[in-house]
């Protein structure tokens, strides 16, 4: 063999070499880019199904459909909401631990022929939905409970007036109703509270004794333990409620119908039943719903009743258990 040849063949020895450490290269990385994708893609279906468990909690707090085990502080998901600025102190954590849950007591599930006493109630800033539903309920001569936000244009004020004119109950549902902030701590709840307080007493000149957590007390967006809250009502003598009726009307998509049956359905279950419904500015099938939910459910020889001091309690939190 001649040195040229040797040459040569040596030359394609290195060449080989050299396309053989490409292609495992290019295999190796593809490898590589092959586990990374189907890594990433295991950690992005696992967010996926943490935030569709997260939101199908909420959507449930919202239409009052929540399980009797509860999770008050969820830590794992950030989201948008504020840490928290401290837990309780030492030891007081474990009294909260002891919070009874569940609103289907059996003193009060409805057996045949006992009286259905009714409590309408509708969440939302005022607005002209208010007004509307203010003069259905004068039509029928009903008393209802609004768990308002904060307004301060001079029109909504007088919606706020119109309500304690009527006899109706004025309730409170945050200033803000900025889940971030109003849960942000227990400062920041107090801070909230104390002004949406402030502000009905002074436009109405009545003290409001009611109040309704934004999302329910067994929301899971709070990171504070909601105890830690209703510590603070409890302190300034405020009774909170839930709800055990929801109309559905928190739904983007629901007909008059719907929100009888709704209402109905549940109301037949319970000899005290607190309905919730919205007043917001795209509820206007709720004021239209109003009429033939209240003919509905005088036919079922309900009492409708605006929540006062003799009202049963409904609460996801007991109030009681932290005091």
């Amino acid at each position: 063999m001649t040195t040229n040849d040797t040459v040569t063949l040596e030359q394609q020895r290195q060449r080989r070499k050299r396309v053989n450490r490409i292609k495992t290269g290019i295999i190796l990385t593809i490898v590589i880019w092959m586990l990374a994708s189907l890594l990433a893609i295991i950690l992005l279906s696992v967010q996926v199904v943490r935030l569709n468990h997260r939101i199908e909690r909420l959507e449930a707090a919202l239409n009052g459909s929540v399980s009797a085990d509860v999770t008050f502080v969820d830590t794992e998901d950030a989201g948008d909401v504020l840490e928290t600025d401290t837990q309780a102190a030492s030891g007081t954590q474990l009294d909260y631990d002891k919070i009874e849950t569940g609103i289907d007591t059996p003193d009060n599930m409805a057996e045949p022929g006992d009286m259905h006493q009714v409590y309408l109630t509708f969440n939302g800033t005022p607005n002209e939905n208010t007004m509307a539903i203010l003069d259905v309920l004068k039509e029928y001569q009903v008393k209802a409970t609004f768990f308002v936000d904060g307004n301060a244009s001079e029109e909504m004020r007088e919606v706020y007036k119109r309500i304690v004119e009527d006899g109706h109950t004025l309730g409170m549902h945050s200033y803000s109703n900025q889940f971030s902030t109003i849960y942000a701590s227990t400062d920041a709840f107090y801070e909230d509270y104390s002004k949406i307080s402030d502000y009905l007493e002074q436009v109405t000149g009545e003290k409001s004794l009611y109040y309704r957590f934004p999302g329910g007390s067994s929301n899971e967006i709070s990171n504070v333990n909601m105890a830690e809250f209703v510590h603070i009502l409890n302190e300034n003598q405020i009774t909170y409620y839930d709800w055990n009726v929801s109309a559905g009307d928190a739904a983007a998509d629901y007909s008059v119908e719907d929100i009888v049956l709704n209402v109905t359905e549940g109301v037949s279950k319970y000899k005290t039943s607190v309905v919730l419904l919205h007043d917001g500015e795209d509820k206007s099938t709720t004021v239209e719903a109003l009429g033939p939910l209240i003919e509905a459910l005088l036919e079922m020889d309900a009492q409708i009743l605006p929540i006062d001091e003799n009202t049963k309690v409904i609460q996801y939190i007991k109030a009681e258990s932290v005091e």
